[in-house]
């Protein structure tokens, strides 16, 4: 049995979108920019969607999550980043290892 492959980040906040019923246009306009100024464009959410392009950062995604409802730690996963709770760790190499591994082990187990 082949497994299931994991949703790209932009074909999360597609689906996301469309079970709350808004469009990019709605989505976008409720995305506050870093410099307070709110709404992205409906190119850019477009792009972001497509997987064309990745979120301008932290910020971006963190603002996403908040208007789809959804958990800012899973859209950064997906993104292919680290949360930036995680990141911010004083850890060293090795610490760093351990996590990962622990991390490792436990989506291991659950996912069976």
């Amino acid at each position: 049995m082949a497994a299931k492959r994991k949703p790209s980040f932009g074909e999360t906040i597609i689906s996301l979108r469309r079970e709350q019923g808004l469009n990019q246009a709605d989505l976008a306009a409720r995305i506050r920019r870093e410099d307070g100024r709110i709404g992205i464009s409906r190119q850019y959410l477009n792009d972001i969607e497509h997987d064309r392009r990745s979120p301008a950062g932290d910020h971006i995604i963190r603002e996403i999550a908040k208007a789809l409802r959804a958990d800012p730690a899973f859209l950064t996963f997906l993104a292919g980043q680290m949360p930036p709770e995680i990141r911010s760790m004083d850890l060293d190499e090795r610490q760093l290892r351990a996590a990962i591994e622990g991390f490792r082990k436990a989506a291991r187990k659950i996912s069976r």
